[in-house]
């Protein structure tokens, strides 16, 4: 049986990736994280955890209920709180808010990476996918602004490209990549839609489709890529 762990089940993205897989695999167990609310939704092959991602001993705790695993997908990200949003220039940081916005965007990444590794590599074609943003590529960044969640998802990605030099000494049929889901029409994007051009907000659905799509083809040789929801390769 295939083990699939979603990471940040319970949101826009998460979810629809857990009904894409249930649909995709049926011989697959769907393994899904949350932090407080335990989703409603359930199916015989879902199993639910409260765990907070971006504490090392809970991710530790949680990793040693596993002894195998095929493939992680880290769906967890913020942008905005009640409170805080996008920094539009240099006045609006906030160390608080920096920090919180490292703290799940980037961090969960690396404790995943650290307790999950052993266990994924006691299957034959691990996969370990994590969603980036393109407004991470740092040479793509024409309009500046943004600066906490810029940073945060380039040092995710930074992160993804160093952890892909290792898994090719040490789990050489292992794919690590970091996807750009386009704007996808969820809480984490709903204060900025009105600016998205006409055909360029996805629903979820389509999202978690497309972004399954490429993880399920991916080869070896495309580990450490950072790709669009397209299948396109994004600039680093």
């Amino acid at each position: 049986m295939m083990n699939i762990l979603i990471v940040g089940g319970n949101g826009g993205i998460g979810f629809a990736m857990i009904k894409e897989c249930l649909t995709q695999y049926s011989d697959a167990q769907i393994h899904a994280t949350y932090r407080r609310t335990k989703p409603q939704f359930q199916h015989e092959r879902v199993r639910w955890y409260q765990v907070n991602v971006s504490h090392d001993d809970e991710v530790k705790v949680f990793s040693e209920l596993f002894d195998d695993i095929n493939w992680i997908i880290n769906c967890v990200g913020i942008l905005h709180t009640r409170d805080k949003g996008p920094e539009k220039n240099l006045t609006a940081l906030d160390s608080v808010f920096f920090q919180q916005v490292m703290t799940t965007n980037t961090l969960p990444t690396l404790l995943l990476a650290k307790y999950f590794t052993p266990k994924l590599k006691k299957t034959d074609t691990p996969k370990f996918a994590v969603i980036s943003a393109k407004v991470g590529s740092i040479s793509d960044n024409q309009l500046g602004g943004w600066y906490s969640y810029r940073a945060s998802k380039a040092a995710l990605n930074m992160f993804i490209k160093t952890m892909s030099i290792e898994w090719q000494r040490i789990l050489k049929n292992g794919v690590v990549l970091a996807l750009h889901p386009g704007t996808t029409d969820t809480p984490l994007s709903e204060p900025f839609q009105a600016n998205v051009p006409q055909g360029k907000l996805f629903t979820p659905e389509r999202v978690a489709c497309d972004l399954i799509g490429l993880i399920a083809s991916s080869t070896p040789q495309q580990s450490g890529s950072f790709l669009a929801y397209s299948g396109d390769r994004l600039p680093w």
